[in-house]
């Protein structure tokens, strides 16, 4: 089976877009009179600073990858009987799907970007080395009990999001305490704790803005982030889980692999989920005269990986966070 899969915030880079921007006049005039700003300005010349803010990053990458969906339509690429998005990347995923039209996905982007970018203070932190339980255990260990984990990337790479000085205090306690083993804590340059429980708030607005939006169940399977399973009627409710709850997005590639999928096509700026997919597919190589940390539950707000094999080194790029 064909499944097209794509990235979310974090994947935005200047010249994102250049290939589908000047192709789509029509949509871009009319995604630039919903944001109020120039999308084809911003995608090709930035400034990196707008880039990186929650408000422009996801309506711009949302237009970008839309933009690549009608493309590869019109080039009569071979459809896809499966869809799945990271994070931000959903919807791209949903518009693909028939769930919502162009003008109503750029609304939605642009609303749910305003939302979390009014988080409470916080960021992120992509750990690389360590699976969901494993680094469970060194949140408890540390005594980082602000600190969530919020994406569940594969079993050897999760992202954290809570307060800066837990993060960091996380980060020196697997420098100092990491056994040996090739652990890595990177700190994602994002403006909130995406993903977790600091988001509660913007979810429930969110909510509340999605009861006046007219949304259909997918035409295509999408793979939705909060379940790891297919979308059914209840997009709304989906949408609005998803801002707060962790992205289970290993969980997401084995749903894929049990439908028959081989290889997704990535349809975004980057290669950053090819490589997570291929990183699972290889034999598992763990680090040389190493014993696994002992396996726990998993911490408050995160959700199981079923995974078990560790990736290979070196390990994939963190996936994009928002």
């Amino acid at each position: 089976m064909h499944a097209w899969i794509f990235p979310g915030q974090g994947a935005q880079r200047r010249g994102m877009g250049r290939e589908v921007l000047d192709r789509y006049p029509e949509r871009v005039r009319e995604a630039d009179g919903l944001l109020g700003f120039s999308v084809a300005e911003l995608c090709l010349e930035g400034p990196e600073e707008r880039l990186r803010d929650t408000r422009y990053a996801q309506p711009a990458l949302f237009v970008v990858e839309a933009l690549q969906v009608l493309a590869a339509r019109d080039e009569g690429r071979e459809a896809p009987g499966v869809l799945a998005g990271h994070s931000l990347g959903e919807y791209a995923a949903l518009f693909a799907a028939g769930s919502f039209d162009f003008a109503t996905g750029v609304r939605l982007v642009r609303r749910r970007g305003e939302l979390m970018a009014r988080g409470v203070p916080g960021g992120m932190a992509a750990v690389v080395g360590l699976g969901p339980e494993e680094t469970a255990a060194a949140l408890r260990a540390c005594g980082a009990g602000g600190v969530d984990i919020a994406n569940l990337n594969s079993p050897e790479q999760v992202v954290l999001a809570g307060p800066p000085h837990e993060l960091d205090r996380v980060a020196a306690w697997l420098r100092q305490e990491g056994g040996g083993r090739r652990v890595r804590c990177l700190p994602l340059q994002v403006s909130a704790p995406f993903h977790s429980r600091y988001m509660r708030d913007a979810a429930e607005e969110f909510a509340v803005f999605l009861e006046d939006v007219t949304l259909r169940e997918p035409r295509v399977p999408v793979i939705a982030n909060a379940t790891a399973r297919p979308y059914g009627p209840d997009v709304a409710a989906l949408l609005a889980r998803q801002i707060r709850e962790p992205v289970r997005w290993a969980e997401t590639m084995d749903e894929l692999r049990a439908r028959g999928v081989e290889e997704p096509a990535e349809l975004g700026p980057g290669t950053v989920l090819t490589g997570l997919w291929r990183a699972r597919r290889r034999p598992a190589a763990p680090a040389p005269g190493t014993a696994p940390a002992s396996r726990t539950g998993p911490a408050p707000g995160a959700a199981s990986d079923p995974g078990t094999a560790p990736a290979p080194a070196p390990a994939p790029a963190p996936a994009p966070a928002g």
